[in-house]
């Protein structure tokens, strides 16, 4: 059997071949064309967004490329401030789908800070109204599940402080129009939303690590003494830069709580207090500069109070002898100071406080800074008072500036929350002079070898300072049962590198203190942690194997038969 295959002959019409080709060509054409169109529209809309301000936006301009204000951040980098993109929630009333009495009710499960009377206030109101100004991813989505088409989530520019509540009151907050209210984003508002510099962070002194150690530790002894609040900071006496400021209780600038202002006061840089014995050291510093105190050895009646007048001085623990000058700041005699700014006079002393600052707000770029309490007359027993503290009010912040002048070779700085560049000086000027600072070194690191200080010696760094427990002023005299005990300090004392304060606003006398309130028992335990933790991050390696040369005036203390 054979089977046939039959092909049919295949028709070639003239320019059939050709025609087709060009229709492919043509769709070709077309495909391409909708391709270029769609990426054009693609592009047009990411300029679009990169360039024109998001509708929802602050309304002051920004860009997705540049942000609406300018970053904030530590000396080393780390974020302290930020502009981000947040959703806000909105209603429309006349949307609404759902029963508003339940609406209200989830509303307030979402965000219980809210009531649901007030959320069925305004879910029920005739206008949209916004109803919450910031909203978290977790609460929009929330929210979302209601399944009610009535509300909206309107995108906005928002300020946030990534480190919490970590420098709260040097970084400050934003208010509702994006405008510093208070602390570095008020002092720097125009630098932070200028849109030629808004795009570079704002690079501040502080060092968010040893921020971190100083807020620790002042909370902890804060609440271990039940006090009503702590202040520190930690100051460069080379250039004035604050590494850490910290003032306690604090707050949260991402959440601006109505009612909270106390807690926002800085009390480093607003609050005044008369910050005692730790004026000492710059009274006598201020004596060897003019020649009223010449011999170290040279001793002074602490037998008995001085009376001026009416009023008499007295000396918190009377030694019962006559004194030298490293053993009156050695155990803080109120009696001795008095004398040498007696003989002293007004003029030298109060011309040394003013030099410091003492007589202005302290000198740093915040707002927030108070005018010193300043006698209003220099008699004799102003100066007397003043030398050792008392009748004089200021922040801690000029105290530890002054400080700062006297252990690193008499030159002052003023304080400054920038970080200064490598290798550029600022300027300052002389207070003291070089000799008279080396011996202040040397009387200060015996304060913490052998006097009142002792519980502020951190083994290994060398630290100096003096102690200072004065009673807050009340109606007709002072609360003698109200003190603030400051302890300031520098450290490595051969060498100094920064100024550390520390106060203690009202510590009650307990177990944690061995029933004490004064600063040797308060403030000067925080001022050894801190020194002990940020040390070794600012490069300085503990070494017991040196210390300041006291050789020439340890002979000079005088000890009980028996001791060596």
């Amino acid at each position: 059997m054979t089977t046939l295959v039959a092909r049919p002959d295949r028709v070639r019409l003239a320019g059939q071949r050709q025609r087709a080709m060009m229709t492919a060509h043509q769709r070709l054409m077309i495909l391409m064309l909708l391709f270029i169109v769609a990426i054009i529209v693609i592009g047009g809309r990411t300029l679009a967004f990169a360039f024109i301000d998001d509708a929802h936006g602050s309304g002051r301009g920004g860009s997705a490329m540049i942000p609406a204000r300018a970053d904030i951040v530590d000396r080393n980098g780390v974020p302290l401030a930020r502009t981000i993109d947040a959703y806000s929630l909105r209603v429309v009333p006349s949307r609404l789908m759902n029963d508003p009495r339940r609406l209200a009710a989830d509303l307030a499960a979402i965000f219980p800070d809210t009531s649901a009377d007030t959320f069925y206030a305004k879910i029920t109101g005739k206008n949209p109204t916004l109803l919450r100004r910031r909203a978290l991813p977790e609460e929009v989505a929330a929210v979302n599940a209601l399944g009610e088409v009535g509300f909206e989530y309107p995108r906005v520019k928002e300020r946030l402080y990534p480190q919490h509540t970590l420098a709260a009151h040097v970084l400050g907050f934003t208010g509702a129009d994006h405008r510093g209210v208070i602390g570095v984003e008020k002092a720097f508002d125009e630098r932070l939303s200028d849109p030629a510099l808004r795009g570079e962070p704002l690079v501040l002194s502080i060092d968010s690590r040893v921020q971190a150690t100083l807020e620790s530790e002042l909370y902890t002894a804060m609440v271990n003494l039940e006090a009503q609040g702590a202040a520190g900071i930690v100051l460069d006496v080379s250039s004035g830069e604050v590494l850490g400021m910290a003032s306690l209780p604090v707050f949260n600038p991402n959440k601006i709580v109505s009612g909270s202002n106390a807690a926002r006061k800085n009390a480093v840089t607003y609050n005044l207090y008369e910050l005692g014995s730790t004026f000492k050291p710059l009274t006598i510093g201020k004596a060897m500069d003019i020649g009223v105190v010449t011999s170290m050895s040279r001793r002074y009646d602490a037998t008995k109070p001085l009376k001026v007048g009416r009023f008499a001085i007295h000396d918190s623990h009377n030694m019962g002898r006559w004194l030298n000058v490293p053993e009156t700041l050695i155990h803080s005699s109120n009696v001795v100071t008095a004398q040498i700014a007696d003989e002293m006079g007004q003029a030298p002393l109060e011309q040394l406080f003013r030099s410091l600052g003492f007589d202005n707000r302290p000198q740093i770029e915040l707002k927030e800074r108070a005018f010193p309490l300043w006698p209003r007359s220099w008699g004799r027993l102003t100066t007397m008072t003043t030398s050792y503290g008392h009748g004089i009010a200021v922040t801690p912040l000029h105290l530890a500036s002054a400080y700062g002048a006297l252990v690193n070779g008499g030159t002052f700085y003023p304080a400054t929350l920038l970080k200064t560049e490598r290798g550029r000086q600022p300027a300052g000027k002389r207070v003291f002079s070089e000799a008279t600072s080396a011996r202040m070194r040397q009387l200060l690191r015996m304060i913490v070898v052998d006097g009142t200080g002792t519980k502020a010696d951190a083994p290994g760094f060398r630290v100096g300072g003096k102690t200072g427990s004065a009673e807050k002023p009340s109606a007709g005299g002072y609360a003698h049962h109200s003190l603030v005990s400051t302890f300031v300090a520098a450290f490595p004392m051969d060498n100094p590198r920064y100024v550390v304060l520390a106060m203690i606003d009202e510590p009650k006398g307990n177990a944690y203190s061995s029933g004490q309130r004064t600063a040797g028992w308060t403030a000067a335990p925080v001022v050894r942690n801190v020194v002990m933790r940020i040390g070794p991050m600012l490069g300085i390696i503990p070494d017991q194997n040196r210390d300041v040369d006291l050789s020439d005036l340890e002979p000079l203390l005088w000890k009980p038969k028996g001791e060596n």
